[in-house]
């Protein structure tokens, strides 16, 4: 952590996208640094894919230097092999930030989607809406995949929850 500023790293888990938001937090002001998907081929083995998404997310926290993890927990799925496909993405995903020392926070879409909207049934719209209003920013800060805001989403979502912890802390000392 950096004199009263936490950086944060989200993932949005996935074999074929793999969302990755960086979130500075300074007091009550939430700063986006970085925001962008890691997508794989589709053609290629699991195990290249997943190599792949482990390089990269090495290289950005070599890059960004977070301080902590927010990552999507697993979600019951009908179509069991997205399942196993996000859990393999998710455990590699926690793989490069725990050997990186990274603190490891998980939240599921519900607490995410409360988090960003106050309704856990919020649609993609309402949360890019928030979002956008949230951090400020413009629609070209965003790339068009959808894993990159769920990514900054999930971010936020432990941006609050962190300042919710920390304020009880006070109050309890």
């Amino acid at each position: 952590m950096r004199h009263n500023k936490i950086r944060i790293i989200g993932i949005d888990p996935g074999l074929a996208a793999t969302g990755i938001a960086i979130l500075d937090v300074a007091g009550n002001k939430y700063l986006p640094i970085y925001c962008g998907c890691i997508i794989t081929i589709k053609n290629k083995k699991i195990h290249q894919r997943l190599k792949e998404i482990y390089n990269e997310i090495n290289k950005i926290i070599l890059d960004y230097s977070p301080d902590c993890l927010a990552i999507e927990d697993i979600f019951f799925s009908i179509n069991v092999k997205t399942a196993l496909n996000v859990g393999q993405a998710r455990g590699i995903s926690i793989l490069a930030c725990s050997e990186n020392n990274i603190e490891i926070f998980e939240y599921t879409p519900l607490q995410v989607k409360q988090a960003i909207v106050g309704y856990g049934r919020a649609t993609k719209l309402q949360i890019k809406y928030m979002l956008k209003a949230i951090l400020g920013v413009e629609d070209n800060f965003f790339p068009k995949e959808d894993d990159a805001w769920d990514a900054m989403a999930i971010a936020i979502c432990h941006a609050n929850n962190y300042k919710f912890e920390n304020k009880i802390k006070e109050l309890v000392e």
